[in-house]
């Protein structure tokens, strides 16, 4: 009796879990766009500054030498451009696709600054749309089967302690 209702309470939870994946991958997608054109601004007047004197973006960071300060911000520049560069490729993977095919691009969503402020603002709610419902219902499931199949186990454990053992003569 106890362990039905241990497997119902995981899967229930399993279910409230799984199906909030649907609006907070939504959230996620937004802010990942509002990154991307946040830097699409910073990589063009980089870029732009460069042409005016000639050079392409690799030859001004090349440039960017001498003074500790200047290092610095060259080194912080890369960081942009390849943040810039791997955030693009999340969001052209990510912009057209529908919440069944984010759970099989979901390692897109790894950006650890998008990841915090998704979630700072993220309200749980109850979803009331298809995809929430067979996000629900697929969390229902493997809530109560990984409840059902930890509770297996631990019995399994107790029956094998409690066995009386052989003694060899």
């Amino acid at each position: 009796m106890i362990g039905r209702v241990l497997t119902l309470a995981g899967g229930l939870a399993g279910a409230g879990t799984l199906a909030q994946f649907p609006e907070f991958s939504q959230q996620y997608l937004q802010r990942l766009g509002g990154a991307v054109q946040a830097l699409d601004q910073v990589v063009a007047d980089f870029d732009a500054s460069a042409a005016d004197l000639g050079l392409n973006r690799y030859q001004a960071l090349d440039q960017m030498q001498g003074t500790p300060f200047v290092e610095k911000r060259r080194v912080d520049m890369e960081t942009t451009f390849a943040r810039h560069a791997r955030l693009t490729g999340d969001l052209t993977a990510l912009r057209d696709t529908g919440p069944f095919m984010r759970v099989y691009h979901a390692g897109r969503m790894g950006d650890r600054d998008l990841l915090r402020g998704t979630w700072g603002d993220f309200k749980p709610a109850l979803p009331l749309t298809f995809e929430g419902a067979v996000f629900a219902g697929s969390g229902l499931v493997m809530g109560g089967l990984a409840v059902a199949l930890m509770l297996g186990a631990w019995r399994g454990m107790r029956r094998r302690m409690r066995a009386p053992r052989a003694t060899v003569a």
